[in-house]
């Protein structure tokens, strides 16, 4: 029955190459994205928590360095990490090499990052609030 279900169930695939961008793929309640990381210590965002919402990140290739409350940990290729709601964090390239690594999230959080490359910094701490997350920093 499951097999059955699958093959009438449209399907979504996105291919993408080392030098591309990245890519996504997002269905109504999940956005899976591709993407690159460049520069050594930079971070994507300053230190924030999604109050209801998980975070996972796979490392392709090269490595991230994630940043909690009370410690770093650095992740190389082929290693996974997952942020329950409730923790907070931020991440970026580790060293000196590009990385590529598959971001899985719930389609808010998706939503949040667009909004976020979208507006002012002025505007983030409410963007966030709206996103049920909030910035600590």
């Amino acid at each position: 029955m499951y097999s059955h279900l699958m093959a009438d169930s449209p399907k979504i695939i996105a291919r993408t190459t080392v030098d591309s961008p990245g890519v996504e793929v997002k269905g109504i309640s999940l956005a899976i994205g591709d993407w690159p990381s460049q520069g050594t210590g930079s971070e994507v965002a300053p230190l924030h928590v999604h109050h209801e919402d998980d975070e996972a990140w796979h490392v392709i290739a090269g490595a991230l360095r994630f940043r909690f409350e009370d410690s770093v940990v650095i992740v190389e290729a082929g290693s996974t990490v997952l942020v329950p709601a409730g923790i907070a964090h931020t991440f970026g390239n580790a060293g000196p090499e590009p990385s590529r690594f598959i971001i899985i999230a719930p389609t808010r959080i998706d939503e949040l990052i667009g909004q976020l490359h979208a507006s002012d910094v002025a505007d983030h701490p409410e963007i966030y609030r709206r996103h049920a997350s909030e910035l600590l920093e």
